[in-house]
């Protein structure tokens, strides 16, 4: 009983120091959709083998996408245009970074991890699409067509009506409050159970496995990045629920250099997203694709430790400070409205994991006529 409290405290601990951090990066997540609509910046990526992979790499860092989320969107863009390596390139930037894990990484890490990991994921993205489109031969018979439909509520096209009348359809109260309806919605519907998990997790690291076998295995050096290699490369888990998971392996011994080859590799491939990149880019591109996130994931782990080691600055000790500047009142605020928005999530995800047919109760309007037999309903959320 005694270890499950000391989890569960560990865990209360890590939401406290992460929850406003993560409401930051949700709002503006949910800004970015309404004010920078990713389709229609696909017009970009279409030509170049160098200008459209680093448009690419900038264009994912701050979108808040998992590593199966991001497969659609970069199919989006393939279809739209864009060229393999443009489109490797997004497939690695978005996965790795997003404006709510370089918020969260910022509250339970340091700003080191807070600058480095952006970073790895823009040059390690560049990497693999510069690499892909020298390898592979350039596609020129593609016609870029992009996205510029509504992104408040899709009343037009943008191309049926004149730009000017487009970017007026909608208020800046209007376009703001979709966002915010975005952001706490379908963004954090697909994060909220895998980073609870993640929180789950940590907090069971922290309280239960001794310090010593991390440190003793993965307190740096080349051994310790291939470890962390092999974890972090199977898994599925997005990169705002791998930051608690490397933050709780740093407090108990690991090298800070090892914690980022995990958020790096971590949230850019799993078995299913490199199945499905297999049938959208090819075994080339997506060999590509591993290989480089694989080498530039060690570089910039070896790359860390030593400027830590440099700048004789010790990993443990500042885990977790910037948290310390948000009062606690605020802290326990924005926990109870992160865990109030994951109630549907969560429900909804055990709903639909083991009661995958049940029917849903609906209420029939009163009418004169006669009322139609309900369709069964077909899948989940």
């Amino acid at each position: 009983m005694h270890l499950i409290l000391d989890v569960l405290q560990q865990c209360w601990n890590i939401l406290l120091e992460s929850s406003i951090f993560i409401l930051l990066g949700l709002i503006v997540s949910g800004l970015l959709r309404v004010f920078l609509n990713p389709g229609a910046v696909a017009t970009h990526l279409g030509t170049g083998r160098f200008t459209s992979v680093f448009k690419a790499s900038l264009l994912g860092i701050p979108i808040p996408l998992c590593s199966c989320g991001v497969l659609p969107a970069a199919a989006s863009l393939k279809k739209q245009g864009a060229n393999n390596g443009a489109v490797t390139a997004f497939l690695v930037s978005t996965p790795e970074s997003g404006v709510d894990s370089i918020a969260i990484t910022y509250a339970l890490m340091d700003p080191i991890m807070t600058i480095m990991r952006p970073l790895a994921a823009f040059f390690t993205a560049a990497v693999a699409g510069i690499a892909e489109n020298l390898l592979g031969r350039p596609d020129k018979t593609n016609v870029v067509a992009a996205d510029l439909s509504c992104p408040v509520d899709g009343c037009c096209d943008g191309r049926d009506c004149a730009p000017e009348k487009h970017r007026h359809h909608h208020s800046f109260t209007e376009k703001v409050s979709a966002g915010l309806r975005f952001a706490f919605t379908d963004v954090w519907a697909d994060l909220a159970v895998w980073f609870l998990f993640g929180v789950l997790l940590s907090g069971i690291i922290t309280a239960l496995i001794p310090a010593s076998i991390f440190s003793r295995y993965l307190g740096g050096g080349f051994g310790a990045m291939l470890i962390m290699l092999a974890v972090g490369i199977p898994i599925y888990i997005c990169a705002t629920a791998s930051t608690p998971i490397a933050a709780a392996l740093i407090l108990q011994g690991v090298s800070p250099g090892a914690a980022l080859v995990f958020l790096m590799t971590g949230p850019a491939t799993n078995i299913t997203s490199l199945t499905v990149l297999t049938r959208v880019l090819g075994r080339r591109a997506t060999a590509i694709y591993l290989a480089a996130i694989a080498v530039c994931a060690v570089g910039f782990g070896l790359l860390v430790d030593r400027v830590y080691l440099v700048l004789g600055i010790s990993a443990q000790a500042v885990v977790g400070q910037a948290g310390e500047t948000i009062p606690h009142g605020l802290e326990v605020a924005g926990t109870m409205i992160i865990l109030a928005f994951s109630v549907m999530p969560v429900w909804r995800s055990i709903r639909n994991r083991f009661f995958p047919s049940a029917p849903e109760k609906t209420v029939p309007a009163p009418s004169s006529k006669k009322i139609q037999p309900a369709k069964p309903h077909v899948g989940g959320t």
